[in-house]
């Protein structure tokens, strides 16, 4: 008598999920090679720069050792150099220009966000990277003709009515050669060079909120400030902070907007911002680059060095908290 046999079940190892290879054509292995090497590419032209910096900078070092920090004197023939006072008046700029972008650039990019009409926001958007787009010569050409002049009523206005803080108080009130150049007016123009940085950061990453929180605070009966208050910005927190300290990190390497707007400069940091005189270590490299000597041109370096290692771990630090923060985390999901 015929039986019939029916299939047992399949061996445990079928049950596993099958992994699917999937063949890789020559223009996708090629592709993938050119990215690769891009990707490469930018660490070695960092990597150079870092060499390059390090190994010109030896001889200042030598010459001076650690007291090239804590020097607020230029005598490159005595060896009595530093950037003490340099350094910690082009942060003051830094710090003068996001006071000013970053409450410009967050307003701006919730309005472009969540306010502006459709039609609006396409062309707010374009403008903005424009603004992104124009060289720095013409920003200084714009302050030094036009910003200035005009702004020098303000300057004085502000230490009449708020000289009683120090930062603010001008010593020297004769108007208006004390005023002219001072580290305030620097960070204004310095400023308009940051506000599109942070205003295209902050509204991309308004703009990834989720729909879902939105709707779901409308239900809950709240207005459209309440919305933004309670889902937007608590969702773009972490992106903001990255955008302001991307923005930090331009501020503190602009150059031409500097050179142009500040008087000679003077090697004593003064904290009183709206008195003419003032430094940066862009504006010393790019004023001392040409005229000095081997020893001078090293010391240079040095400076470039340290303002090289502190934008560097500034856009570190940025790109870290953008990324753990959860509108990091949705774009590099999608």
């Amino acid at each position: 008598m015929a039986v019939a046999l029916t299939p047992g079940p399949p061996p445990a190892s079928d049950d596993g999920p099958r992994t699917i290879v999937a063949s890789i054509s020559l223009g996708d292995r090629i592709f993938r090679n050119l990215l690769r090497a891009a990707g490469l590419t930018v660490f070695v032209i960092t990597g150079l720069i870092l060499i390059f910096l390090v190994l010109r900078s030896l001889t200042a070092f030598r010459a001076v050792g650690f007291r090239f920090f804590t020097t607020q004197s230029w005598f490159i023939s005595t060896n009595q150099f530093g950037i003490a006072a340099i350094l910690p008046l082009g942060v003051l700029i830094a710090l003068i220009a996001l006071l000013i972008a970053v409450p410009v650039g967050l307003a701006t990019a919730l309005f472009i966000s969540e306010y502006a009409p459709p039609r609006l926001r396409r062309s707010l958007i374009a403008l903005i990277d424009l603004m992104a787009a124009i060289p720095s010569i013409i920003v200084a050409l714009f302050g030094l003709y036009f910003v200035m002049p005009r702004i020098l009523g303000f300057c004085a206005w502000l230490s009449h009515h708020l000289g009683f803080i120090p930062v603010i108080h001008n010593r020297m009130p004769n108007f208006p050669a004390s005023w002219v150049g001072s580290t305030f007016i620097a960070g204004v123009m310095v400023s308009v060079m940051v506000i599109p940085i942070i205003t295209s950061l902050s509204r991309q990453v308004f703009s990834q909120a989720p729909q879902g929180e939105r709707e779901a605070a409308y239900a809950l009966g709240s207005t459209k400030w309440g919305m933004i208050r309670t889902v937007v910005l608590p969702y773009g927190r972490a992106g903001v902070i990255g955008a302001s300290m991307l923005g930090l990190g331009r501020a503190l390497g602009e150059t031409i907007v500097v050179s142009f707007i500040i008087t000679p400069p003077l090697f004593l940091f003064n904290w009183h911002v709206l008195e003419s005189g003032g430094n940066s270590v862009t504006f010393m490299i790019a004023t001392h680059i040409l005229q000095g000597g081997p020893k001078e041109i090293s010391a240079l370096m040095a400076a470039g060095l340290v303002l090289f290692a502190m934008t560097l771990l500034i856009n570190t630090i940025a790109a870290i908290i953008i990324n753990r923060s959860r509108s990091g985390a949705t774009a590099s999901a999608d």
